[in-house]
C-alpha cells in the first residue's frame, strides 16, 4: 500500500493500529470515522476550519533561519519551523481546533481528553471555549506541579481539570483516566486524543490535522532556498508533531527523516520513554505499536524531563515508518535537551519546549558533521513559557 493511502480500511498501517477494543466501542469508534469523512469531503467544514488556522490560530506559520545557532557549530544551516508561535503555543492546536468542530458536528455534548506537558490541554481548552462545547481534562499531579502556568490558562478557559492520583501521575494515567471517563457516556461524549495514538480513527485524524505542519514547511522552504532540507526533524513522543512535519516529505526520499525520542536519564536505566528505540510490539489504549512493556505486556512506568514525551506507546505510522526503513529515530537526553533549551534561548531569543529541545539537540549534534551548504529544518513545535520557572529552578538560574 502506497503511504498516501495508509491506514487500510481498518485502521492499521502495515501490522500496527486497529481497533484494540471491546466490541460496544467498536460502533462509536466507526461512528467517528464515517463522521470524520463526511467532514473531510464537506467543502463548508473545511472552509470553516482553514478561515479558523489563518485567522485564529496565525497560520502559516513562518520558517526562521537560525543564523547564529548554526554559526555556533560552524556546519549545516538550522531552520526552524516556528509552531511555537502559534496561538496558544504549540502545534496542538491544529488537530484541537479540528476535533472541536468536529465533535460539534456530531451533537457530542462534552469533550474530554489528557494532557501531559499541557499544551493540549490549553489548545482544547480553547476551542472548546471558541466552538461552545463543555470541556474536560484530565491530568497526571506531577505534571500539574511541573506544568503549573498551563494549568493555569485551562482554568481561565474553562475547563475541568481531573487531578489523576494514581500510578506514575503522569501522562500514561492521565489517558487512563481521561478514556475511563469517556466511557460512562461514549454516545454524547467525545474523547479528544491528544496525539497520533488510540484506537482507529484518531491516529489518521490528528495526523491529517497536523499535516498542515509539512505542506506549509515544505512549500516555504523551496520558496525560500529553491530546494529542499537535506533533514527534517522533530521530537516525538506520542508523535503528532513529528508525523504532522514528516508527512508532506514522505515521497522526497532524498530527505532525511529523523525523529528524535527521550532517553531521559540514559537508556541504560529504566528513565526514559524510547519507544521506538528500545520497545517491543503490543497494545496499549486501543491501538497495536511499539511499547515499553514487561514480559506480561503491562506498560511500563517511563520519564522524560518533557511531560509531554513521557508516554510508553508510540503513533501506530511511526511504527511502520520505521520498520520500511523511511523514518530514522534517534534519541536524546535530559542533559542534551537543557543544553538545547538554553542554547536557543541565548542565541536566538526563542525559549522553546522542553519536547522541541529534544530535536533542537540533535539539530546541533548533527549540524557540526555536515557542510555548510546542507540544512536541516526543526520542527519548533512548541514554546517554553510552559517550563521556564522548572528549568530556572533545575539549573539555579
Amino acid at each position: 500500500m502506497e503511504l498516501n493511502q495508509m491506514p487500510d480500511q481498518n485502521g492499521y498501517f502495515g501490522e500496527y493500529g486497529g481497533q484494540v477494543i471491546p466490541p460496544e466501542l467498536k460502533t462509536i469508534m466507526d461512528d467517528i470515522n464515517d463522521a470524520y469523512d463526511d467532514v473531510s469531503a464537506s467543502e463548508s467544514f473545511q472552509q470553516e476550519l482553514q478561515d479558523l488556522y489563518a485567522h485564529y490560530v496565525g497560520r502559516p506559520s513562518p520558517v526562521f533561519y537560525a543564523r547564529r545557532l548554526s554559526e555556533q557549530f560552524g556546519g549545516a544551516r538550522i531552520f526552524l519551523k516556528r509552531e511555537d508561535l502559534n496561538h496558544t503555543g504549540a502545534h496542538k492546536i491544529n488537530h484541537c481546533l479540528g476535533e472541536a468542530l468536529l465533535a460539534r458536528h456530531m451533537g457530542k455534548t462534552k469533550v474530554l481528553a489528557e494532557t501531559g506537558a499541557g499544551q493540549h490541554g490549553v489548545a482544547l481548552a480553547t476551542a472548546c471555549a471558541l466552538v461552545g462545547i463543555e470541556c474536560e481534562i484530565h491530568m497526571g499531579v506531577i505534571d500539574i506541579a511541573k506544568e503549573h502556568p498551563n494549568v493555569t490558562k485551562m482554568k481561565i478557559l474553562g475547563c475541568k481539570l481531573v487531578e489523576v492520583t494514581r500510578g506514575t501521575q503522569t501522562l500514561k494515567d492521565a489517558v487512563d483516566s481521561a478514556f475511563e471517563a469517556y466511557l460512562e457516556d461514549p454516545v454524547n461524549f467525545f474523547y479528544a486524543i491528544g496525539s497520533v495514538v488510540g484506537p482507529h480513527p484518531f491516529p489518521k485524524i490528528v495526523r491529517d490535522f497536523q499535516s498542515i505542519v509539512g505542506r506549509e514547511a515544505r512549500q516555504q522552504f523551496l520558496d525560500r532556498e529553491g530546494k529542499l532540507p537535506d533533514i527534517v526533524t522533530a521530537c516525538v513522543g506520542g508523535g503528532s508533531n513529528a508525523i504532522g512535519m514528516f508527512t508532506a516529505f514522505l515521497p522526497d526520499e532524498a530527505v532525511d527523516l529523523v525523529g528524535v525520542e527521550p532517553a531521559g536519564r540514559g537508556l541504560d536505566t529504566p528513565d526514559h520513554a524510547a519507544t521506538l528505540t528500545l520497545g517491543t510490539k503490543g497494545a496499549i489504549h486501543g491501538f497495536t505499536c511499539y511499547n515499553l512493556q514487561d514480559d506480561a505486556g503491562v506498560p511500563l512506568p517511563v520519564y522524560s524531563i518533557a511531560s509531554g514525551l513521557d508516554y510508553p506507546g508510540v503513533g501506530p505510522q511511526h511504527c511502520y515508518l520505521k520498520d520500511i526503513g523511511r523514518v530514522r529515530y534517534e534519541t536524546m537526553d535530559d542533559t542534551g535537551c537543557l543544553d538545547a533549551f538554553m542554547t536557543l534561548s541565548r542565541l536566538e531569543g526563542i525559549i522553546p519546549a522542553l519536547e522541541s529541545a529534544h530535536a533542537v539537540a540533535y539539530a546541533m549534534q548533527q549540524a557540526s558533521r555536515m557542510s555548510p551548504e546542507q540544512s536541516i529544518l526543526v520542527n519548533l513545535s512548541g514554546r517554553g513559557d510552559k517550563d521556564a520557572d522548572f528549568v530556572a529552578e533545575k539549573l539555579s538560574l
